[in-house]
């Protein structure tokens, strides 16, 4: 009977320090810094089998987003040209706006719902939302689905 794989997105710092390593050991081969799995996991502290057992189960977020969708809710103050910087942060790395929803802001504060098609050209997918999370008046961003 096989099992049907199911994913999560989850922060960082949720993340076991093994499986950050072999994210780090990934990225050491994938720039040639490293030229063997072995000299990879050496330089991150981790062994070759915990390396082999978790390789193909976890990457950065960025790197599997391409041609996919990613709807993210964000709450933030209700002030004037915030909206547009947030539309303006997806423009500036080519991700195209595919639903956007507002509510009514209540207390000053509004929650926003968006959908984003992620694109070939699209750029790092990571820094954009770290750019629309960073923005003063943007209390909250949460990622809710990435299809």
């Amino acid at each position: 009977m096989s099992e049907k794989s199911k994913y999560f997105v989850v922060t960082q710092k949720a993340v076991p320090e093994v499986l950050l390593k072999v994210v780090e050991a990934k990225r050491l081969l994938d720039s040639s810094k490293a030229i063997t799995v072995q000299e990879a996991t050496d330089r991150v502290g981790i062994s070759r089998s915990s390396f082999y057992k978790y390789k193909d189960d976890i990457f950065p977020f960025h790197d599997n987003s391409k041609g996919k969708s990613i709807t993210f809710v964000l709450q933030m103050d209700d002030e004037p040209g915030l909206l547009s910087l947030v539309l303006k942060t997806i423009a500036d790395y080519k991700g195209n706006v595919l639903t956007i929803h507002q509510t009514i802001p209540i207390n000053g504060v509004a929650s926003l719902t968006l959908t984003v098609d992620i694109l070939p050209t699209t750029g790092d997918v990571s820094s954009m939302i770290d750019q629309i999370e960073s923005q003063p008046g943007i209390h909250y961003l949460k990622i809710l689905a990435s299809e």
